[in-house]
Formats: C-alpha cells, sequence, structure tokens
C-alpha cells in the first residue's frame, strides 16, 4: 500500500511534531531553554529517558542543534532556524486550546514549584531595580510551600529553600492566585484589592514587582477569553 503521508504537509509535519510531549519540548526551547535539566523542569511527569529520545529525534529532523557547553561539560539545545519557525506553530497551538479549549483548562492545579520555574523564565530583566532582590512566595494552598526567587544582575534564580539572604519583599496567596495572575485569569491589582494576594516591603518595590514579570505568553488572549466567559 503507498504511503500518502508525503503527499501531505500535514501529515508530513506530524511525523515531526505529533510525538506525546515533542510540542512541549519544542515550547521549552522556544522559551530560551537549553540545559536538559532545565528542559525537564518545565515538563513535569516527563521520564529523563524520554525527554533524551525525543530530543534525538527532534535533532535528527533538523528542529534542535547539540552544541557543546562552553567552557564545560555536557551539550546544550538549540534550536535550528526550522526549529525556531516552530515558534508560530506553538504560539497558534497556546491560542487555539484558550479560544476552544477554555473550560478544559485547570492552571490552578500547577503545582507551586513548576509555576515559579515558569514565573522565573518570564521577567523582564531591564526592569530589575539595583541590586539584589529577594521575593519570597508563600503557597497557602493547597498544600502549603514557599519559594524565594532571588533577583540579581539580570537574572533570576528559584530557590526552594531559604537563600541565605534576607528577604526583600513577602508575598502571599493560593496556588490558583499566583497561577491565575501569571495566566491572565485575574490581573495583579485584582487580585492584591480583593486581598487574594498579599505583598508586604517597601513601597517602591512592591509597586515595582508585577513590572519584572512578562507573565504568560498567552495572558492577553486569556483575559479576552476569560472576558467573554
Amino acid at each position: 500500500m503507498p504511503d500518502y503521508g508525503r503527499f501531505c504537509p500535514v501529515a508530513l509535519a506530524t511525523d515531526v511534531l505529533a510525538d506525546r510531549w515533542t510540542p512541549m519540548i519544542v515550547r521549552e526551547l522556544v522559551l530560551g531553554n537549553t540545559r536538559f535539566n532545565d528542559i525537564a523542569r518545565g515538563l513535569p511527569g516527563i521520564s529523563r529517558t524520554l525527554l533524551s529520545q525525543r530530543l534525538r529525534h527532534l535533532e535528527k529532523r533538523g528542529v534542535v542543534e547539540r552544541w557543546p557547553v562552553p567552557g564545560g561539560q555536557g551539550s546544550e539545545y538549540h534550536l535550528t532556524p526550522a526549529g525556531k519557525d516552530l515558534e508560530r506553530v506553538i504560539d497558534a497551538l497556546g491560542r487555539w486550546a484558550i479560544e476552544w479549549l477554555f473550560d478544559e483548562l485547570y492552571p490552578q492545579e500547577v503545582d507551586p514549584h513548576t509555576l515559579m520555574w515558569w514565573m522565573h523564565r518570564r521577567i523582564d530583566p531591564t526592569a530589575f531595580p539595583e541590586g539584589r532582590v529577594v521575593l519570597e512566595f508563600a503557597f497557602t494552598a493547597p498544600d502549603p510551600e514557599t519559594v524565594w526567587l532571588v533577583l540579581e544582575r539580570g537574572e533570576a534564580s528559584v530557590c526552594h529553600q531559604h537563600p541565605g539572604f534576607d528577604t526583600d519583599v513577602h508575598l502571599r496567596a493560593t496556588t490558583a492566585t499566583y497561577s491565575g495572575v501569571f495566566n491572565g485569569l485575574v490581573t495583579w491589582p485584582d487580585a492584591v484589592r480583593s486581598g487574594d494576594l498579599e505583598v508586604v516591603g517597601p513601597t517602591r518595590l512592591v509597586r515595582a514587582v508585577p513590572t519584572w514579570f512578562l507573565w504568560s505568553p498567552w495572558v492577553e488572549v486569556t483575559r479576552e477569553r476569560a472576558g467573554r466567559a
């Protein structure tokens, strides 16, 4: 029987991207994660073996290249021009899901550590104040957790144990509230006004904190869709 997969462009594309996890691996690469462990942190539930297999698949299909780590051991994964062009595809998938599967999205079910990992990637270093700033995120429910975000020299680091520096701004909310702000279901000012999000610290920092984050890549479309829900 003839194979018509190479006749149809959609069939040919799915041969590259349709395996489970593969589009999300590309999403991580599009967002700038190049190290194996960093990609894995953004994909809770994937095994290291499967991640290795999918990365090899993408490399074989010309989507990913492996580069040696500068001055160190191991490899980094970088998108080829073909891989970078998939940013449009990933964006379209996200927008389509928000538009047509909105009621099936449950962003509040993310765990605190994964959410903080996503948040620290979506930052605007040009907006950071001078010097080090330590944010303490207290997650009150469903399971109490505390995670610290250290902003320094244009970079953000996630700490699951106390970083050893004094906290500058204390934040307190449920995981659902933090996730809702990140994804666009609720704005930062509305969460603060309602009391769902408590932010305590020097006034200049408290006012500045939301300007340091870029939030979800689909925050605007989520706000628009939530307004029609």
